[in-house]
């Protein structure tokens, strides 16, 4: 199966040509190195979007089975959006939101807190999940600060995580993938435990008779960095960057009871995973907490416009009313933009009305259950997890072993190429990360899955193991 070819969106070989070239010269694109742009089909530019599909300056039609990066829950091509976006511009394009605000913004936020945990009524909104992650934590060691912990400046974060590349975000990453030697020091504070992740234990322990060892043992770093220096925990409910490995049911419980007993504020980072993502509106709700602080953005406007936030419970909301010297400063000249609040508002509107989150959670069960399949034709899979549509398959040398492919062996390249060849789009290496649009079919997984499979045999033939 190749990827397919529609002339009515290809431009002319001179036209694409020109495009590579003045992309190469004055573009950077982010984390790429151009040499590797420079290559044949190097740089692959898209003109086109509708549903999970989109189409090149070739005509190439491509399943985006990343959602861009995990953004377009909504799909592509929403003239709905557009037209949203059009009309806000008219009647209000901007306005000081130091000192203002719009319509569209108190109806985002008065939207957002009937969808979120009872206890979240605040919101904060900027313009990315590493400004949100950033505001997070400043708000979280602010609210120490306002209520006299005044030594509480450390975060506690998990390795193997992402959570984006601005100052603060950088701090907490613990993505082994992300080199931050090239911007340190950063912002002091940051302290790291380990991740969850059941399929390879970091404490080479079994679930459940290791009665989820990987949250009760942060206890112990809490105690010896002393409580009254740490300000907050960040962690995703799942995280995408550690290889989309699920918690044990009991971990988030245990974390959220550790925060309570030593006063940290607890930071859930939906930036990925909300919005219907995991087959719930926030993951969170998979795992029975409410976060104190929770960072969003991606699919709360599927990618339309750029919109992010932070929404905040109560006890720490108040924490902020008073006297002047209280006040949470700071802001961003384009957050809360009138325009992107309206068109996020609409999108929430698109995946309520259209039953998004549920087509998520059973399109999800079923594309994760023909992926599982695979592994009766393919001894490369050694695993297949997540929820709902955020799914990644482990490529493994040795099912038995686990045993990886050493990185001599190329596979995040050959892989990659043979997906691009098939007609997906995503990240593939150890990982292959699959999160389509919320709104695929079951016929349209299915495509999806015949793709893996061609792109998989490819792979193995190239690597020695059929």
């Amino acid at each position: 199966m190749t990827t397919t070819a529609e002339s009515r969106y290809a431009m002319s070989d001179a036209e694409a040509t020109d495009y590579v070239d003045r992309g190469l010269s004055h573009l950077w694109v982010h984390t790429q190195q151009r040499e590797e742009l420079a290559k044949e089909d190097g740089l692959r530019v898209f003109v086109r979007g509708k549903g999970i599909h989109l189409w090149d300056t070739k005509g190439r039609r491509f399943i985006d089975a990343m959602s861009g990066l995990w953004v377009v829950n909504a799909g592509h091509g929403r003239t709905e959006l557009a037209e949203v976006a059009a009309r806000q511009m008219q009647e209000l394009a901007y306005i000081n939101t130091f000192a203002y605000t719009s319509k569209p913004a108190i109806d985002l936020a008065d939207k957002l807190a009937s969808l979120l945990p009872s206890t979240l009524n605040r919101l904060f909104f900027v313009n990315s999940g590493s400004e949100a992650v950033d505001t997070a934590i400043r708000l979280a060691k602010n609210y120490q600060y306002n209520i006299g912990e005044k030594k509480r400046y450390k975060v506690i974060a998990r390795r193997g995580s992402y959570h984006g590349t601005t100052a603060g975000a950088l701090s907490v990453n613990g993505a082994a993938a992300l080199n931050k030697a090239p911007w340190e020091p950063l912002v002091p504070g940051a302290v790291f435990v380990e991740n969850v992740n059941c399929y390879r234990c970091p404490f080479e322990k079994t679930y459940p008779s290791c009665d989820t060892f990987c949250a009760r043992t942060i206890e112990r770093t809490i105690q010896a960095e002393r409580p009254e220096t740490i300000a907050a925990f960040i962690a995703e409910p799942i995280s995408a960057a550690n290889a989309v490995s699920q918690p044990p049911a009991e971990y988030w419980p245990t974390i959220r009871q550790l925060c309570d007993k030593y006063g940290i504020v607890l930071i859930a980072d939906e930036v990925i995973n909300g919005f219907g993502r995991t087959g719930r509106w926030f993951a969170s709700e998979l795992y029975g907490f409410e976060p104190d602080i929770m960072t969003m953005a991606k699919g709360l406007s599927s990618g339309y416009l750029p919109i992010a936030g932070i929404a905040i419970a109560d006890r720490i909301a108040r924490e902020f009313d008073g006297e002047k010297a209280r006040t949470f400063a700071g802001g961003s000249t384009f957050g809360t933009h009138p325009v992107s609040c309206a068109v996020a508002l609409a999108n929430l509107e698109i995946i309520e009305r259209e039953g998004l989150v549920e087509n998520a959670a059973k399109n999800g069960a079923y594309l994760q259950s023909r992926l599982n399949a695979l592994k009766e034709q393919h001894p490369t899979i050694g695993d297949v997890r997540g929820r709902g549509l955020l799914i990644g398959v482990e490529i493994v040398k040795d099912p038995a072993t686990k045993e990886l492919f050493p990185d001599s062996a190329g596979l995040g390249d050959t892989l990659s190429a043979a997906l691009v060849r098939n007609g997906i789009l995503c990240r593939a290496g150890n990982i292959v990360n699959i999160a389509p649009p919320l709104v695929i079919s079951e016929a349209e997984c299915d495509d999806l899955v015949a793709r893996f499979d061609g792109a998989l045999s490819e792979t193995e033939e190239a690597l020695g193991v059929r």
